[in-house]
C-alpha cells in the first residue's frame, strides 16, 4: 500500500488525515479514541483565556438532510471549549507525551491584544505541542466579543496577530481562514505577511439552517429564541474546494502551505483537496455523523488509489492546480454532445422534462418512451447528466477534430494545445502576456 505519511510544515504524522478543532477534540478521552482509531493528527478544540465562556445547555446542532435523511450539513452554535485552560493543557501534555508520532495542534482564540497571545502561547509550548492554529474563524458566539471571524474579516489584525505568535512562540503557525468573506485571498495574503507557516481553511459558514414553522423560532432552539451559527459538513465542500483552488493559484501567496478543511468524508474528497494544493484534510462532520473509524476507509482508499497512479502523496498533491483557470481561457473550440445508452435507461424521462422545459429542447422522446438526443440542439450543458439517476446512463462525448457541430455549423478544432494563444480566445492577448 502507499505510503501515506505526512510532513505538513515540519509537522510529521503517519497520514494526512488530521481531526479538526471541534467537539470531537474536546478532551483526552476523544483524542485517544480518535488516534487509537488511526488518525494522523488532531487540532484540539479551540482555547481561550476567558474563564466565563459558558455553553448552551440545549440543542447546538442544526442539520439538513438529503431525501434519504443522509446529513448534508450541520449548523452549530457552540462556542469554544467551555473547560479550564489548565484542564486542556494538562490534557494535551498527557496525550501529546503518550503518541508522540501523532501530530498535535492546539486552536487558539484570545482577545486581539498582544498581552493575551503573550500569555497563552508559552502554556501551549510547555505541553509539548507540535503547533498552533489561529482561530479566526468562528462566526458566531465569539465574533460578537471581537474574536473569530470578527478578526478573520480584517486582514491587518490578520497579519498583526500572526506576527505576535511568530515572535512569542517556537511553535509553527497556522492560520485558520473565514469562509464569510468576499476574496479569501486577502486574508491568505496578510498571513503570509505576518509570517505564519500555513493557512487552513475553510472555517463555518455563518448561517440559519432552517426556521420552526410551528414556534417560529430558528433552528435549534433554545427556549424559543435562535441564532445564526456555522455551517459545515458535505454541503460546503465546494465552497471549501474553490477557495483552497484560490489560494494555491494565488501568485502572492504561491508556495503557503495549505490544510483542506470543508465537507471531508471519503476519501475521494480529501484526495480532491489534495490535488487543490492542500498539504492535507482536516475533517470533523463526517467523524461526528459516522464515528472515528471512518478514517480505516479513508486512508485505504486514498492509499489504493495513489497506487493504482503510481504517483506518491506528495506527486499528488496541487496536481489540479495548473488545471483551474479562469473562464475567459476556457477553450471555445471544443465541443460535446449527450449520448444516452438506451440499455442503461430506465424510461423515467427526467432527462427529457429536464431538458424540454428548462435547457435547450435537446432530447426527444418516442411514443413508446425512448429518449434521443437531437444533435442540433445539445450544448452539451450537462444537465440531463446530472438529473439521470441512472449512473453512466448519459455520458458526454467529445466530438473528435475535423468534425462539424450540427448546431452551429462549426468544425472542431485540432489546436486544443494552443489555446491559450488561439485567435477565438477572447483571452489570448492576455494569457500571451
Amino acid at each position: 500500500m502507499a505510503d501515506l505519511t505526512s510532513n505538513f510544515i515540519g509537522i510529521k504524522s503517519p497520514n494526512p488525515f488530521w481531526l479538526a478543532s471541534a467537539p470531537p477534540t474536546d478532551k483526552e478521552y476523544n483524542v485517544v479514541r480518535a488516534f487509537k482509531a488511526g488518525w494522523g493528527g488532531v487540532v484540539w478544540k479551540t482555547l481561550g483565556e476567558d474563564p466565563n465562556v459558558v455553553n448552551v445547555n440545549g440543542p447546538r446542532y442544526g442539520a439538513i438532510y438529503g431525501a434519504d435523511r443522509r446529513l448534508l450539513g450541520l449548523n452549530n452554535i457552540e462556542l469554544i471549549t467551555d473547560r479550564p485552560l489548565e484542564t486542556n493543557l494538562r490534557e494535551i501534555k498527557a496525550v501529546k507525551a503518550a503518541w508522540p508520532d501523532r501530530a498535535m495542534i492546539v486552536s487558539i482564540m484570545v482577545p486581539c491584544e498582544e498581552a493575551s497571545w503573550k500569555y497563552i502561547l508559552p502554556l501551549v509550548e510547555e505541553t509539548g505541542a507540535d503547533g498552533i492554529e489561529l482561530n479566526f474563524g468562528c462566526p458566531h458566539g465569539m465574533s460578537e466579543r471581537g474574536m473569530g471571524a470578527a478578526v478573520g474579516q480584517v486582514p491587518e489584525y490578520i497579519e498583526m496577530v500572526a506576527r505576535w505568535c511568530k515572535q512569542y512562540t517556537r511553535m509553527p503557525v497556522i492560520v485558520k481562514l473565514t469562509p464569510n468573506i468576499t476574496d479569501i485571498r486577502y486574508p491568505a495574503r496578510a498571513a503570509k505577511s505576518g509570517g505564519a507557516d500555513a493557512v487552513s481553511l475553510i472555517n463555518t459558514i455563518s448561517s440559519i439552517t432552517s426556521v420552526n414553522l410551528d414556534t417560529f423560532s430558528p433552528e435549534p432552539s433554545i427556549d424559543g429564541k435562535g441564532s445564526h451559527g456555522g455551517y459545515c459538513g458535505p454541503a460546503v465542500k465546494p465552497i471549501a474546494l474553490n477557495m483552497v483552488a484560490d489560494i494555491a493559484r494565488d501568485v502572492e501567496t504561491a508556495g503557503l502551505p495549505i490544510s483542506g478543511i470543508g465537507g471531508v468524508t471519503t476519501w475521494r474528497d480529501a484526495a480532491e483537496f489534495l490535488a487543490l494544493g492542500a498539504g492535507n484534510v482536516q475533517v470533523c462532520t463526517a467523524a461526528m455523523t459516522y464515528g472515528f473509524k471512518i478514517v480505516e476507509e479513508m486512508k485505504s482508499g486514498l492509499s489504493q488509489y495513489l497506487d493504482e497512479q503510481g504517483i506518491s502523496l506528495d506527486d499528488l498533491i496541487g496536481r489540479a492546480v495548473p488545471n483551474v483557470t479562469d473562464w475567459q481561457y476556457l477553450n471555445l473550440n471544443y465541443i460535446a454532445k449527450a449520448r444516452i445508452d438506451q440499455d442503461a435507461c430506465i424510461k423515467c424521462g427526467r432527462c427529457y422534462a429536464a431538458c424540454e422545459d428548462t435547457s435547450h429542447q435537446a432530447i426527444s422522446m418516442s411514443e413508446d418512451r425512448t429518449f434521443e438526443v437531437i444533435d442540433a440542439e445539445c450544448v452539451a450543458c450537462n444537465l440531463c447528466v446530472n438529473v439521470c439517476p441512472v449512473e453512466g446512463c448519459i455520458t458526454m462525448e467529445e466530438l473528435a477534430a475535423g468534425e462539424t457541430d450540427p448546431r452551429t455549423g462549426k468544425t472542431v478544432s485540432a489546436d486544443y494545445a494552443n489555446w491559450t494563444t488561439h485567435p477565438n480566445n477572447p483571452g489570448a492577448v492576455k494569457a500571451a502576456e
